[in-house]
C-alpha cells in the first residue's frame, strides 16, 4: 500500500463495511469511554490511499466473512499507519476505529495498533473529552453553564417518576456591588457564592448541580429531594451566603441572595422542566417584590411561602396573584 499526492480509489462500498455512508471530511464520530459498541463508519474519503478500496470492497457473502473483515481491519490498520505517518492523526483515528469495529463484529483477527499511534488517539480522545466539557463549563465561576442545564433538563424526567426540584438564585443588588466595587469584585463575589452553593449541595444531594443561568442568576437541580427537603436546603444556602465573610472579598461588602423554588413531582406528568422554569421564575420574582433575601416556595396547598425568617412578611400573598395573574415583561429588578 503506497501514499500518492492525487486522488485515488472510489465511491466507497457500503456493502462490504455494513455501515452506512457519511460525508466525506464530516466530524469525527463520538467516541466510547471503553470498547467500542458500534461499527465505525468505514465510507469516508480514503484518497490517496492506494489499495484499500480493494480492500474495502471485498464481498463477504462470496466467501468465509471472518476472513473478508480481517482484510478490511488490516486496510484500515495500514492505512491509520500511512496517515499517522504523514501527521495526519484525525484521518488515522477514524481509520484506526474502523479497524477496531469491524475485530468487534467478531471472528476477525485483532489488529496491531502501534503504540505511537495508540497514544496520539488517546490524545484525541481526551481533547474531544476535555471540549466537550469545556462547552459546558462557565468560564468564569467554572460551573456549568446554560447549555448544561438545557440539555440536563430537557432528559432528567424521561422515563423516571422521579421528584425534581429546581431553584433560581439570583444576588440582590448586584449591580451596586459592580458599581461600589467594580467588576472584578463582582466577579469574585460570584465564583465565592457558586463555591458556598455547592457545599450545600453536595453535602444534602450529591447528584444535584449548579448551572449559570445568566449573569448574577444561577439554577439549582436537586433530583430526587423531598419537596420540604429542597426548601430546607435553598433555606440553608440562602442563609449560608447571608452569614459569609464577605470581608475576604472587600471591606464592609455585604451580600445576601434571593431564590425561587418548585417541583415536580411523579403526579405532574403534564409539566416539563422547561415549563417548570416559569414557575420558579415567578416565585424568584415574588421574593425579591416582599423585601429580597428571602426563599419563595409553593406549599402542599399550593400557596405561595417565604421560608425561614422571612416568612413573617406581609403582602407575599398579594404579590403573588400580582405576578401569576398576569403576564410579565422583562426580568425581576436587580
Amino acid at each position: 500500500m503506497v501514499v500518492r499526492g492525487s486522488t485515488v480509489g472510489g465511491t466507497p462500498d457500503r456493502v462490504a463495511t455494513g455501515v452506512p455512508a457519511t460525508a466525506a471530511g464530516g466530524p469525527p464520530p463520538e467516541i466510547p469511554g471503553s470498547a467500542f459498541h458500534q461499527p465505525a463508519a468505514s465510507t469516508f474519503d480514503t484518497a490517496p490511499i492506494v489499495g484499500i478500496d480493494e480492500a474495502l470492497r471485498l464481498d463477504a457473502a462470496a466467501g468465509d466473512p471472518g476472513t473478508a473483515r480481517a482484510a478490511q481491519a488490516r486496510a484500515h490498520e495500514a492505512a491509520a499507519e500511512v496517515l499517522a505517518d504523514r501527521g495526519d492523526w484525525r484521518r488515522a483515528y477514524q481509520h484506526l476505529r474502523a479497524a477496531m469495529a469491524l475485530v468487534h463484529l467478531g471472528d476477525t483477527p485483532p489488529v496491531h495498533v502501534p503504540e505511537q499511534l495508540r497514544r496520539e488517539v488517546d490524545r484525541l480522545r481526551r481533547e474531544r473529552a476535555e471540549a466537550r466539557e469545556q462547552s459546558r463549563r462557565d468560564s468564569l465561576t467554572a460551573t456549568w453553564n446554560r447549555r448544561y442545564l438545557d440539555e440536563r433538563l430537557s432528559t432528567l424526567r424521561d422515563g423516571s417518576s422521579d421528584t425534581v426540584c429546581v431553584a433560581l438564585v439570583d444576588v440582590d443588588h448586584f449591580k451596586l456591588v459592580n458599581d461600589t466595587y467594580g467588576h472584578a469584585v463582582g466577579d469574585a463575589v460570584l465564583r465565592t457564592l457558586v463555591g458556598l452553593m455547592r457545599a450545600e449541595i453536595d453535602a444534602r444531594v450529591p447528584d444535584g448541580f449548579c448551572a449559570r443561568y445568566g449573569g448574577e442568576e444561577f439554577a439549582l437541580v436537586l433530583p430526587r429531594p423531598a419537596d420540604a427537603d429542597a426548601v430546607a436546603l435553598c433555606e440553608s444556602i440562602r442563609a449560608r451566603i447571608e452569614a459569609h465573610d464577605w470581608s475576604a472579598v472587600a471591606a464592609e461588602l455585604r451580600v445576601t441572595a434571593s431564590v425561587g423554588l418548585a417541583c415536580l413531582d411523579p403526579e405532574d406528568a403534564g409539566t416539563t422542566c422547561d415549563g417548570l422554569l416559569d414557575h420558579v421564575d415567578e416565585l424568584l420574582y415574588v421574593a425579591k417584590r416582599t423585601g429580597r433575601n428571602a426563599v419563595a416556595y409553593r406549599d402542599e396547598a399550593g400557596q405561595v411561602r417565604l421560608a425561614g425568617p422571612a416568612s413573617g412578611r406581609r403582602g407575599v400573598g398579594a404579590v403573588a396573584r400580582a405576578v401569576t395573574g398576569t403576564a410579565r415583561s422583562g426580568r425581576p429588578v436587580d
